[in-house]
């Protein structure tokens, strides 16, 4: 599967991720509390990031893919921050910039294990 990613720095954490929860129509996969949310749809991988001095701003776009190898990025001709990313460098990433998400829906491995 291949999702459209796209990153937002937001002012307020909790209320982002109450509005976008309501917008997307599910709570967020993983959430960092004070600094980090992201959301997995059917197309669309979408994360935000405190950052108050940036609010509204995006700060990268890219795509999830099943058949990516790692995380790479890049930038496109206007300067704008492309990435290329598994779920699970993803998730390594997340923990390696952000700390250990609490996660708001459980992963398949979690579903089965459970």
């Amino acid at each position: 599967m291949k999702r459209f990613h796209i990153a937002l720095a937001v002012a307020d954490l909790d209320a982002s991720i109450a509005d976008y929860s309501a917008r997307l129509g599910q709570p967020p996969q993983a959430v960092v509390a004070g600094t980090y949310a992201m959301w997995r749809t059917d197309l669309l991988n979408f994360s935000i990031n405190q950052q108050p001095e940036h609010a509204g701003k995006l700060r990268h776009v890219g795509f999830e893919d099943d058949e990516a190898r790692g995380f790479s990025s890049d930038a496109d001709v206007n300067g704008i921050a492309w990435e290329h990313f598994s779920a699970v460098a993803q998730d390594l990433r997340i923990i390696s910039t952000y700390g250990v998400p609490v996660r708001t829906v459980p992963t398949e491995d979690e579903l089965i294990r459970n």
